[in-house]
C-alpha cells in the first residue's frame, strides 16, 4: 500500500531573506522526500484551493473578506507574521486545501499526510502567529458539515499551544481538542483545550513520550472518534530556535509513530500535518518534519 502525501508547490512563495518564517522547507521536504525511500512506495496529491464556503465554517465573513482583497490594517498585518500580497493568500488556501485533502485521504486509506499544514494559532476573525486560517479547524468542520463522521478528535503535539483550534471549538462536543505543549510559552494568554497537557521547559525524550502514552490512549477509546486530525509540530525539538522542550531526532519520530501506531491500532483514520519547525538549516528543519512521513510509512508497512 502507497502512502498518500498531499503536496503542491504553492505551498512555497517568495519572501524577504530576512523573514522569520522558513518557507523554503517545504519545497526543500518535498525535495526530501522524493530523493530519501521510505518503507512503502509515495502516492502524490495535489490539492485545490480551499473554498470561501468551506473557509467560512470557521471564520468570520468580514475577516474572511479583508483577508482575501487586501484590507487587513498595520496591526493585523503584524500579528500574522506576514505583509499581505495575493501570493500570501492563495498559499493559504492551497495549505487548508490540502488539509481538506489530507483528510479524506485518510478517510479513504486509514492514513495520509500533508507536507505542509498546522496552522492552529488562526483564530475566527484574526490571524496570529503566522497562521492565517486555521486548517485544521476548517477541516474539521468541513469533514462534520459533510456527514461523513461524527466525532473529530484533533491531537495537537506542536511545542506551541493550539490557542485557535481551542476557541473555535469551545463547547463544540463534535470536536475535542488535544494540545501537548510546552508551558511557557507562546501564545502568552493560553486558551482551554478540552484537554491541555503544559509541559515544564527542557522536557526531553523520555518525559515526553511517556506523557503522551499517558493520556492519548484513554482518549482514543473514551472519546472513539470517527478520525484523528495529528498536527506533528517538530518545534518540540531541542534545537528548535522557537521552542523550549528537547526532543531528539529519534524523539521526532518515536513520537510521530507512537501516534499514528496509536490510531490505527483502534482503526481510527488519522489525517497527519507538519505543523511548527524554526531553523535557519533548512535542509536539517526539512529532515525533522520527513519524520512524520517515515513513521507514517513504517506504520504502514507494518498495518497495511
Amino acid at each position: 500500500m502507497a502512502l498518500m502525501i498531499v503536496h503542491h508547490p504553492g505551498y512555497t512563495i517568495d519572501l524577504p531573506a530576512s523573514h522569520p518564517f522558513p518557507m523554503d522547507k517545504f519545497r526543500v521536504l518535498r525535495e526530501q522526500l522524493g530523493h530519501r525511500p521510505l518503507a512503502t512506495p509515495i502516492e502524490w496529491l495535489t490539492p485545490q484551493p480551499a473554498g470561501i464556503e468551506a473557509l467560512a465554517r470557521v471564520h468570520t465573513r468580514g475577516y474572511l473578506n479583508a483577508l482575501l482583497y487586501g484590507e487587513l490594517d498595520r496591526a493585523a498585518q503584524r500579528r500574522s507574521g506576514f505583509v499581505w500580497s495575493p501570493a500570501l493568500v492563495e498559499r493559504v488556501r492551497l495549505e487548508t486545501g490540502g488539509t481538506l485533502l489530507t483528510l479524506e485521504a485518510a478517510l479513504d486509506s486509514g492514513l495520509a499526510c500533508n507536507s505542509a499544514g498546522g496552522t492552529h494559532h488562526a483564530h475566527a476573525d484574526a490571524a496570529s502567529g503566522y497562521c492565517l486560517i486555521n486548517d485544521l479547524a476548517v477541516a474539521a468542520a468541513h469533514a462534520l458539515a459533510q456527514g461523513w463522521v461524527e466525532r473529530v478528535l484533533i491531537v495537537d503535539c506542536d511545542v506551541h499551544q493550539g490557542d485557535g483550534t481551542a476557541r473555535l471549538f469551545t463547547g463544540v462536543p463534535d470536536v475535542f481538542t488535544f494540545s501537548m505543549h510546552a508551558a511557557r510559552n507562546f501564545p502568552a494568554r493560553k486558551a482551554k483545550s478540552d484537554l491541555d497537557v503544559a509541559l515544564p521547559n527542557g522536557t526531553d525524550d523520555g518525559g515526553y513520550l511517556a506523557a503522551l502514552a499517558s493520556y492519548l490512549p484513554g482518549l482514543l477509546a473514551a472519546y472513539q472518534p470517527d478520525v484523528v486530525l495529528y498536527d506533528a509540530g517538530v518545534d518540540v525539538h531541542r534545537d528548535d530556535r522557537l521552542g523550549y522542550l528537547a526532543l531528539s531526532d529519534d524523539g521526532l519520530y518515536q513520537r510521530d509513530a507512537y501516534v499514528l501506531g496509536c490510531c490505527r491500532g483502534a482503526d481510527i483514520p488519522v489525517a497527519a500535518v507538519i505543523g511548527g519547525g524554526y531553523d535557519r538549516d533548512i535542509d536539517v528543519l526539512a529532515a525533522r518534519h520527513a519524520q512524520l512521513h517515515r513513521a507514517a510509512a513504517d506504520i504502514l508497512e507494518r498495518t497495511g
